[in-house]
């Protein structure tokens, strides 16, 4: 069970996590979780291109070590990235040092100052540490591309139906998601651009000026 559109009152239950970006122009903010992989970070590098569009790239550090080479790729195209941990751990399920300890393994490869926890799931004392180095992304729409049960026009509905003005979309660069990934993306640039959307990495817009600050680190001792 998972919500589309993250409704208003979990965004202000959690204050200090950036749910959507506040902007009256017609930008859409596209955000790529668990990559970078071979089979899927290309293509979506590639098809992105197409649109002139920029995207922010939530990296496993595992994959980034597996893959350096794509993870430069998503560097040189001008798009944003972001820490995921470095073995995509569930918060929930974590204890909170080894916890810590697997998000500096990830900020050793990838040096950013955003953070998105997979599955959105984090502990209260995770959520208490973690912010003081990070801006915690999360979501306004989840397209649902890695959900097996649905369809492909579905999952491309999901965030045509529900993004609006500074919406952040949630798309994955797996192979879990692939499949309705590959229909999804194509047909959202296709619509949006139309309609005459941009697509920015999140470090791109003008609000995030100042609020940033340089690639995490944090001691654990």
């Amino acid at each position: 069970m998972y919500l589309i559109k993250t409704p208003k009152l979990i965004q202000n239950f959690f204050p200090n996590f950036i749910w959507q970006v506040p902007t009256h122009e017609k930008t859409l903010f596209l955000t790529f979780d668990d990559g970078p992989i071979p089979e899927v970070t290309p293509w979506v590098l590639d098809e992105l291109a197409k649109y002139n569009a920029k995207a922010t790239f939530f990296c496993v550090g595992n994959n980034v070590r597996l893959h350096p080479d794509i993870y430069q790729r998503v560097i040189e195209g001008g798009h944003s990235i972001g820490n995921h941990t470095y073995n995509h751990l569930n918060g929930w399920q974590s204890e909170n040092l080894p916890y810590f300890h697997d998000v500096r393994n990830c900020a050793h490869v990838v040096h950013s100052s955003l953070f998105r926890p997979p599955f959105g799931r984090l502990k209260p004392a995770q959520i208490q540490f973690l912010q003081r180095h990070y801006r915690i992304i999360m979501w306004d729409v989840l397209s649902g591309d890695f959900d097996q049960e649905i369809t492909k026009e579905q999952c491309a509905r999901n965030v045509i139906e529900n993004a609006t003005e500074g919406s952040i979309i949630v798309f994955h660069d797996s192979l879990k998601a692939k499949k309705n990934l590959t229909y999804a993306l194509t047909s959202v640039l296709e619509h949006f651009s139309a309609l005459g959307y941009t697509f920015e990495s999140l470090s791109q817009h003008s609000i995030h000026q100042g609020i940033y600050k340089k690639a995490a680190t944090f001691n654990l001792e």
